[in-house]
């Protein structure tokens, strides 16, 4: 390269000083003639340098190999592919390293192939690490040259017809991680030889035929496992309990882990209540009627030796008291105050909020937002003006309480409330951006602004660290109880912020339910107070699908029927369309289609209708985590994970990443 570019200086300055200090004495006609061959010396010079150059950067013998696959195979997509071209500038679906002298990827997944793999056609790419040959129509055996690959890193074969058995040794992929094979006819027994791969952080079976005992496959690095809907038999070997039912769903498995029942619990109680006669019931209500009213009447009598206690003596309020060791303080005395809370540099009162300009931001399931510019103040505020709540003043000041305390970077705090009869007002950060949902389904004309997919997996990734945290807290019982799109931002490092937490709980049911929220509410809740931790993973898979698709999780297109996008999902998967289901504004970008293909397995995952079967929200954010490997030093695992701060730049590390990026394909309906 150097060479190359030294002849081209060489020449320019050649032909610059007019050739006069080299042919003084030469004649005239001489000197042109000299200088037209120099010319023609050096242009010959810098073509062969340029061919030569051409030559070394590409992979001839990969090139070689991928045009032997491409023309013994059938396919119905069209590859640029051509021998005069550079397979690692304009070849589709092939990836170089960076001195392009391997190809080491290779994506074509939806291009329509039929039939075997040719044989000694991809197994000569001996430098390859991601190969991705999805949703096609490959049929036959599972090649067993493959078994030459020996940098093979991501192996994405799911949704073809291979079958017959495994045969291949599988310990000779040593630097495996994933390992997809789902959804094909595959037969035989699961190889022993998987327990070897020491790397595999994904190993998907699910759809196939295996048969007999589950190889105990006790590798620690394995973090996703799906055997589902074969014709498995035995038990579950040990190692591999730590993994959820669903992942062995579809078998003839005995063990504790495959035979323990749903929900024990449940069903017991409901028994006993039906057993109740009438006058057991009178007696409850009696009881209860009696007991409240002796509790009025005790309060009444405080109230009143407190008025005639009055001597000029300054008496502390029980409850101020109690509001200031939990670190809330009051801008206002007597009824009328906004309560802050520890650490809050915040300086206004209920006066300068009230008075303060406001605009409607969104009116949502449990009440209007407003976005609140404080006059003489730099500050900008969210206010919530709360509807109907379903508790009293206590129980409200106690979940406020709760939710002040939690402090952390994906999660928009509350910064103060305020209560009274007439009004109950929760005070938040405001973002300039708006909301996740605003991003999605805004017009043009009122300045949406465009998520690309780095956007919204930081969205995805902080949401379900957020998510972790809010799940953590009250003794792990805490439940956000209205996760969706509106109530979701982007924090100053563009991750996922959640807000509106700890509202559902305290608001009065909503029947029937609003039309948007039942898009995002799982089937099992019908009273937004009886929420729990599963249904927020279910709220969670739905935002990831409206992350993907772009749709409301509830959309009406062209006036037609009311399409639910859980549903519309799952039936553009079933009939194998999976390209279909991705946001148009997401095909624009190269090489994320697998990431967005694993994105959308954990959103399904995450809105399966059983409860039981949902994944738990610290298993999601690995999940979520782990669609791009980013490079975060000494991170601490998930368990700790979200208690620090969000890396501020998500890039893939230097080892290859765990989800193979697919090209973009057609658009969506």
């Amino acid at each position: 390269m150097l060479l190359f570019l030294l002849l081209i200086y060489i020449y320019l300055q050649l032909d610059r000083c007019n050739w006069t200090l080299y042919f003084e004495t030469v004649h005239l006609q001489t000197e042109k003639r000299g200088k037209m061959r120099i010319r023609f010396i050096f242009w010959l010079i810098f073509w062969c340098s340029y061919v030569l150059l051409i030559a070394k950067s590409e992979p001839s013998e990969d090139k070689r190999a991928l045009l032997d696959f491409s023309r013994n195979i059938n396919h119905s997509r069209s590859l640029n592919w051509d021998e005069k071209t550079s397979a690692c500038s304009s070849w589709v679906g092939v990836t170089c390293n960076h001195d392009k002298s391997r190809v080491i990827a290779v994506r074509l997944p939806g291009f329509g192939f039929r039939g075997s793999i040719p044989s000694n056609t991809l197994s000569r790419l001996s430098g390859l690490q991601i190969l991705s040959l999805r949703s096609n129509r490959i049929s036959g055996s599972f090649p067993s040259d493959f078994s030459m690959l020996g940098n093979i890193t991501s192996l994405y074969l799911q949704s073809n017809h291979l079958q017959g058995a495994l045969s291949l040794d599988f310990s000779v992929w040593k630097n495996l991680s994933i390992l997809d094979l789902s959804n094909n006819a595959l037969n035989g027994s699961i190889p022993h030889s998987i327990s070897n791969l020491t790397h595999l952080t994904v190993l998907n079976l699910a759809n196939n035929s295996f048969s007999g005992e589950i190889p105990d496959l006790n590798i620690a690095s394995l973090q996703l496992l799906d055997l589902s809907n074969n014709n498995l038999t035995g038990s579950v070997p040990k190692s591999l309990h730590r993994f959820p039912r669903s992942a062995f769903a579809g078998n003839r498995l005995f063990d504790d882990l495959a035979s323990t029942p749903a929900l024990p619990p449940i069903s017991q109680p409901k028994k006993k209540s039906t057993k109740l006669n009438h006058s057991a019931i009178l007696g409850i209500i009696i009881g209860f009627s009696t007991l409240a009213f002796v509790v009025i009447a005790v309060l009444m009598t405080a109230c009143y030796s407190k008025r005639e206690g009055e001597n000029g003596v300054s008496v502390t309020p029980p409850k101020k008291e109690k509001s200031k060791k939990k670190g809330a303080s009051e801008s206002q005395s007597g009824n009328n105050r906004l309560i802050f809370f520890e650490g809050s540099n915040l300086a206004f009162d209920l006066e300068d909020l009230l008075s303060a300009s406001a605009e409607v931001l969104g009116k949502g399931t449990f009440g209007t937002t407003y976005k609140a510019a404080l006059e003489g103040a730099s500050s900008t505020m969210a206010v919530k003006r709360l509807k109907e709540l379903g508790v009293g003043r206590r129980d409200f000041e106690q979940q406020m309480e709760l939710v002040g305390r939690i402090v952390h970077e994906n999660i928009n705090p509350l910064r103060a409330y305020f209560y009274s009869k007439e009004e109950k007002l929760m005070v938040y950060d405001f973002y300039n951006q708006g909301s996740v949902s605003s991003m999605l389904h805004a017009k043009r004309a009122e300045n949406r602004i465009n998520l690309d997919w780095e956007s919204r997996l930081r969205i995805a990734i902080g949401t379900a660290r957020g998510i972790a945290h809010i799940h953590r807290q009250n003794g792990g019982k805490l439940v956000h109880g209205n996760i969706k799109a509106s109530n979701v931002f982007m924090n100053s490092q563009h991750y996922g912020c959640v807000s509106d937490l700890g509202l559902a709980t305290i608001m009065s049911p909503m029947v029937p339910p609003v039309v948007r929220v039942g898009g995002y509410r799982a089937p099992e809740v019908s009273d937004s107070r009886k929420a729990t931790q599963a249904s927020d993973v279910y709220s969670f898979g739905v935002l990831l699908l409206e992350l993907l698709t772009g749709k409301s999780p509830i959309h009406t297109p062209g006036g037609q029927e009311v399409i639910h996008l859980v549903k519309w999902v799952h039936s553009v998967v079933r009939e194998e369309w999976t390209a279909e289901v991705f946001d148009v504004q997401l095909l624009r970008h190269p090489n994320i289609e697998e990431e967005m293909v694993e994105m959308l397995q954990i959103g399904m995952t995450c809105a399966t209708r059983m409860p039981e079967q949902r994944p738990k929200i610290y298993d999601v954010v690995k999940m979520v985590e782990d669609i791009r490997r980013v490079n975060t030093g000494n991170m601490p695992s998930t368990e700790t994970r979200s208690e620090v701060s969000t890396p501020a730049v998500i890039t893939p590390a230097v080892t290859p990443p765990i989800a193979e990026m697919g090209a973009s394909s057609s658009g969506k309906h």
